[in-house]
């Protein structure tokens, strides 16, 4: 009994410690300091919400906002409603990725399914492959085949 209240007791101060860093600046600027995934844990922080991250996905981050921005902020039926009939080529990788948030969120955090909105959406560029494309008199042109980083985040409306 007594080694179980010195555990606890210890969790507890090594969770003050964590918000004291949650809390404290950085000395040069005024960024908040960062925390490792374990303190993440221990404080709770990212338990509201679900997440989705696709990398490298072989289409253009450009062709991905645009679709992005329809959905945000919409509750989740409408966003899968309009995932479903936009045609472009971006909505159909969009659609399994929310439903890979709607599921993270479902069963790993515990949030109720109905109240879920797609609260962030953002598609930043990843690496390009540059391929050559030979052209008259022994001249090429330059292929750009461009992938992006997308990421959804649901989270409950209260």
């Amino acid at each position: 009994m007594a080694k179980d209240a010195k555990v606890k007791q210890e969790n507890l101060e090594e969770k003050e410690k964590a918000l004291e860093t949650v809390n404290a600046k950085h000395r040069k600027s005024n960024k908040p300091a960062l925390l490792t995934k374990s303190e993440r844990k221990k404080l709770g922080i990212g338990k509201d919400q679900g997440k989705a991250v696709l990398r490298y996905a072989r289409i253009s981050s450009r062709k991905v906002k645009i679709v992005l921005d329809l959905i945000k902020g919409k509750d989740i039926d409408e966003a899968y409603g309009i995932l479903r009939y936009t045609p472009k080529a971006s909505s159909e990788i969009l659609y399994k990725l929310l439903k890979s948030a709607e599921a993270n969120a479902t069963n790993n955090n515990g949030l109720n399914r109905d109240n879920l909105y797609v609260a962030e959406a953002f598609a930043n560029q990843g690496p390009t492959l540059k391929r050559i494309l030979p052209r008259a008199k022994g001249s090429a042109d330059r292929i750009r085949k461009r992938t992006s980083h997308i990421t959804l985040v649901v989270k409950e409306r209260s």
